[in-house]
Protein backbone atom coordinates (compact mmCIF):
# COMPACT_ATOMS: atom_id res chain seq x y z
CA UNK A 1 0.00 0.00 0.00
CA UNK A 2 1.28 3.55 -0.84
CA UNK A 3 2.28 5.74 2.06
CA UNK A 4 0.59 9.40 2.09
CA UNK A 5 3.60 10.47 1.07
CA UNK A 6 3.20 8.87 -2.17
CA UNK A 7 0.18 9.87 -2.61
CA UNK A 8 0.89 14.05 -2.54
CA UNK A 9 3.80 12.82 -4.78
CA UNK A 10 1.55 11.28 -7.11
CA UNK A 11 -1.08 13.85 -7.25
CA UNK A 12 1.32 16.58 -6.98
CA UNK A 13 2.54 15.45 -10.43
CA UNK A 14 -0.74 14.90 -11.76
CA UNK A 15 -1.47 18.46 -10.92
CA UNK A 16 1.46 19.60 -12.51
CA UNK A 17 0.66 17.76 -15.63
CA UNK A 18 -2.96 19.26 -15.58
CA UNK A 19 -1.89 22.67 -15.29
CA UNK A 20 0.66 22.14 -17.62
CA UNK A 21 -1.78 20.92 -19.91
CA UNK A 22 -3.98 24.26 -19.80
CA UNK A 23 -0.83 26.41 -19.72
CA UNK A 24 -1.05 27.66 -16.35
CA UNK A 25 1.64 27.29 -13.70
CA UNK A 26 1.62 24.78 -11.10
CA UNK A 27 2.56 26.86 -8.83
CA UNK A 28 -1.41 28.67 -9.08
CA UNK A 29 -2.54 25.56 -7.42
CA UNK A 30 -3.21 24.56 -3.75
CA UNK A 31 -3.21 21.24 -2.63
CA UNK A 32 -6.03 20.95 -0.03
CA UNK A 33 -6.34 17.73 2.05
CA UNK A 34 -9.85 16.88 2.92
CA UNK A 35 -9.40 14.93 5.90
CA UNK A 36 -12.97 14.08 7.08
CA UNK A 37 -12.50 10.58 9.27
CA UNK A 38 -8.94 10.27 9.19
CA UNK A 39 -7.24 10.43 12.35
CA UNK A 40 -5.15 13.01 13.79
CA UNK A 41 -1.81 11.26 12.70
CA UNK A 42 -2.99 11.01 9.43
CA UNK A 43 -3.17 14.88 9.39
CA UNK A 44 -0.27 14.92 10.15
CA UNK A 45 1.38 12.60 8.48
CA UNK A 46 -0.39 14.87 5.19
CA UNK A 47 0.55 18.47 6.85
CA UNK A 48 4.57 16.62 7.40
CA UNK A 49 3.86 15.50 3.56
CA UNK A 50 3.68 19.02 2.24
CA UNK A 51 -0.27 19.71 1.90
CA UNK A 52 -1.28 23.20 1.58
CA UNK A 53 -4.03 23.16 3.97
CA UNK A 54 -6.39 21.01 4.90
CA UNK A 55 -10.19 21.05 4.85
CA UNK A 56 -12.25 19.58 7.30
CA UNK A 57 -16.09 18.41 6.80
CA UNK A 58 -17.43 18.40 10.31
CA UNK A 59 -17.14 20.79 13.17
CA UNK A 60 -16.83 17.44 15.60
CA UNK A 61 -13.59 16.56 13.78
CA UNK A 62 -12.20 19.93 14.50
CA UNK A 63 -13.05 19.59 17.74
CA UNK A 64 -11.25 16.43 18.14
CA UNK A 65 -8.83 16.51 15.65
CA UNK A 66 -7.38 20.19 16.17
CA UNK A 67 -6.14 19.68 20.51
CA UNK A 68 -3.96 16.80 18.99
CA UNK A 69 -2.07 19.09 16.76
CA UNK A 70 -3.46 17.30 13.59
CA UNK A 71 -3.68 20.46 11.77
CA UNK A 72 -0.22 22.10 13.14
CA UNK A 73 1.84 23.99 10.26
CA UNK A 74 -0.84 24.10 7.73
CA UNK A 75 -4.07 26.39 7.17
CA UNK A 76 -7.61 24.50 8.17
CA UNK A 77 -10.57 25.43 6.39
CA UNK A 78 -13.91 24.38 6.25
CA UNK A 79 -15.48 23.01 3.26
CA UNK A 80 -18.93 21.10 4.52
CA UNK A 81 -22.19 22.17 5.46
CA UNK A 82 -22.67 24.07 7.68
CA UNK A 83 -25.36 24.68 10.34
CA UNK A 84 -25.80 28.90 11.79
CA UNK A 85 -25.85 27.36 15.15
CA UNK A 86 -22.15 25.66 14.91
CA UNK A 87 -20.42 28.30 13.68
CA UNK A 88 -19.44 29.31 17.39
CA UNK A 89 -17.52 26.05 17.73
CA UNK A 90 -15.06 27.06 14.75
CA UNK A 91 -15.09 30.31 14.19
CA UNK A 92 -11.46 30.90 16.49
CA UNK A 93 -10.13 27.73 14.91
CA UNK A 94 -10.27 27.91 11.13
CA UNK A 95 -8.84 30.21 8.47
CA UNK A 96 -11.14 30.47 6.14
CA UNK A 97 -14.79 28.61 5.72
CA UNK A 98 -15.18 27.49 2.04
CA UNK A 99 -19.39 26.49 2.10
CA UNK A 100 -21.16 29.67 2.65
CA UNK A 101 -24.66 29.50 0.80
CA UNK A 102 -27.08 31.69 2.44
CA UNK A 103 -27.10 35.36 3.85
CA UNK A 104 -28.54 33.76 7.55
CA UNK A 105 -24.66 32.44 7.56
CA UNK A 106 -22.74 34.94 6.53
CA UNK A 107 -24.61 37.18 8.82
CA UNK A 108 -23.67 34.65 11.59
CA UNK A 109 -19.95 33.93 10.46
CA UNK A 110 -19.63 38.00 10.16
CA UNK A 111 -21.36 39.00 13.32
CA UNK A 112 -18.90 36.02 15.73
CA UNK A 113 -15.89 36.99 13.74
CA UNK A 114 -16.17 40.75 14.85
CA UNK A 115 -16.91 39.50 18.55
CA UNK A 116 -13.33 38.15 18.40
CA UNK A 117 -11.84 41.08 16.36
CA UNK A 118 -11.18 39.01 12.61
CA UNK A 119 -12.71 39.27 9.24
CA UNK A 120 -13.17 35.74 8.24
CA UNK A 121 -12.16 34.69 4.66
CA UNK A 122 -15.47 32.74 2.75
CA UNK A 123 -16.30 31.25 -0.22
CA UNK A 124 -19.51 30.91 -1.60
CA UNK A 125 -20.73 27.45 -2.33
CA UNK A 126 -22.34 27.58 -5.80
CA UNK A 127 -24.56 24.32 -6.65
CA UNK A 128 -23.37 24.67 -10.12
CA UNK A 129 -25.92 21.07 -10.94
CA UNK A 130 -29.12 22.70 -9.50
CA UNK A 131 -28.84 18.82 -7.54
CA UNK A 132 -31.31 19.30 -4.28
CA UNK A 133 -28.64 16.88 -2.66
CA UNK A 134 -25.76 19.46 -2.26
CA UNK A 135 -25.43 22.60 -0.64
CA UNK A 136 -25.19 25.71 -2.63
CA UNK A 137 -26.98 28.25 -4.28
CA UNK A 138 -28.15 27.88 -7.31
CA UNK A 139 -25.45 30.12 -10.58
CA UNK A 140 -27.99 32.90 -10.88
CA UNK A 141 -28.93 33.99 -7.40
CA UNK A 142 -25.26 34.23 -6.60
CA UNK A 143 -25.05 38.15 -7.70
CA UNK A 144 -27.68 38.78 -5.24
CA UNK A 145 -25.89 36.84 -2.60
CA UNK A 146 -22.84 38.90 -3.12
CA UNK A 147 -24.28 42.04 -2.88
CA UNK A 148 -25.75 41.32 0.12
CA UNK A 149 -22.62 39.80 2.31
CA UNK A 150 -20.23 42.18 0.78
CA UNK A 151 -21.10 44.80 2.83
CA UNK A 152 -20.74 42.62 5.79
CA UNK A 153 -17.69 43.56 7.88
CA UNK A 154 -16.42 40.62 9.44
CA UNK A 155 -16.46 38.57 6.33
CA UNK A 156 -14.16 38.90 3.47
CA UNK A 157 -15.12 37.11 0.06
CA UNK A 158 -12.36 35.91 -1.20
CA UNK A 159 -13.64 33.18 -4.16
CA UNK A 160 -15.97 30.56 -4.96
CA UNK A 161 -16.63 26.73 -4.09
CA UNK A 162 -18.49 23.77 -6.30
CA UNK A 163 -19.04 20.18 -6.44
CA UNK A 164 -19.99 19.33 -9.73
CA UNK A 165 -22.73 16.40 -10.43
CA UNK A 166 -21.10 12.98 -11.54
CA UNK A 167 -20.79 12.70 -14.94
CA UNK A 168 -20.36 10.17 -17.29
CA UNK A 169 -18.94 12.31 -19.62
CA UNK A 170 -15.73 14.18 -19.50
CA UNK A 171 -17.25 17.12 -21.94
CA UNK A 172 -20.16 17.47 -19.30
CA UNK A 173 -18.04 17.50 -16.56
CA UNK A 174 -15.48 19.93 -17.43
CA UNK A 175 -18.92 21.98 -19.03
CA UNK A 176 -19.68 22.34 -15.11
CA UNK A 177 -16.23 23.18 -13.91
CA UNK A 178 -15.69 26.29 -16.99
CA UNK A 179 -19.11 27.56 -16.11
CA UNK A 180 -17.48 27.95 -12.28
CA UNK A 181 -14.48 29.41 -14.02
CA UNK A 182 -16.40 31.80 -15.88
CA UNK A 183 -18.60 33.25 -13.43
CA UNK A 184 -15.07 33.69 -10.98
CA UNK A 185 -13.94 35.65 -14.19
CA UNK A 186 -16.82 37.89 -14.22
CA UNK A 187 -17.03 38.41 -10.75
CA UNK A 188 -13.35 39.48 -10.64
CA UNK A 189 -14.13 41.60 -13.34
CA UNK A 190 -16.80 43.86 -11.25
CA UNK A 191 -14.07 44.79 -8.78
CA UNK A 192 -16.95 44.43 -5.92
CA UNK A 193 -15.93 45.81 -2.86
CA UNK A 194 -14.79 43.23 -0.31
CA UNK A 195 -15.01 41.20 -2.70
CA UNK A 196 -11.76 38.89 -4.16
CA UNK A 197 -11.29 36.36 -6.78
CA UNK A 198 -8.33 34.28 -4.91
CA UNK A 199 -9.54 31.41 -4.81
CA UNK A 200 -11.92 29.07 -6.95
CA UNK A 201 -12.18 25.16 -4.84
CA UNK A 202 -13.01 22.78 -7.50
CA UNK A 203 -12.10 19.36 -7.94
CA UNK A 204 -11.56 15.80 -5.88
CA UNK A 205 -10.37 12.38 -5.78
CA UNK A 206 -12.08 11.81 -9.40
CA UNK A 207 -12.09 14.88 -11.29
CA UNK A 208 -9.11 17.43 -10.03
CA UNK A 209 -7.20 17.24 -13.05
CA UNK A 210 -10.09 18.44 -15.37
CA UNK A 211 -10.71 20.93 -12.59
CA UNK A 212 -7.41 22.29 -12.74
CA UNK A 213 -7.65 22.12 -16.97
CA UNK A 214 -10.95 24.44 -16.18
CA UNK A 215 -9.04 26.87 -13.95
CA UNK A 216 -9.18 25.56 -10.45
CA UNK A 217 -6.73 27.56 -8.15
CA UNK A 218 -7.30 24.88 -5.21
CA UNK A 219 -8.21 20.98 -4.96
CA UNK A 220 -9.56 19.64 -2.48
CA UNK A 221 -8.36 15.90 -2.39
CA UNK A 222 -9.19 12.91 0.51
CA UNK A 223 -9.27 9.17 -0.79
CA UNK A 224 -6.62 9.72 -3.43
CA UNK A 225 -4.49 11.33 -0.57
CA UNK A 226 -5.52 8.71 2.43
CA UNK A 227 -6.88 5.82 1.20
CA UNK A 228 -10.62 5.19 0.95
CA UNK A 229 -12.74 6.29 3.76
CA UNK A 230 -14.17 3.53 5.97
CA UNK A 231 -18.06 4.27 6.75
CA UNK A 232 -18.61 1.33 8.61
CA UNK A 233 -16.82 2.82 11.57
Amino acid sequence: MSTIAENIANIRARMNEAAKKAGRDPSEILLCAATKMNDADRVKEAVAAGVDCCGENRVQEIQEKRPQGAYEGKPLHFIGHLQTNKVKYIIDKVDCIQSVDSVKLAKEISRLAEKIGRKMPVLIEVNIGGEESKGGIEKAALPALLEEIAVLPGIQVNGLMAIPPICAEKSALCNYFSQMHQSFIDIRAKKIDNVFMNCLSMGMSSDYAEAIECGATMVRIGSSLFGPRDYTR
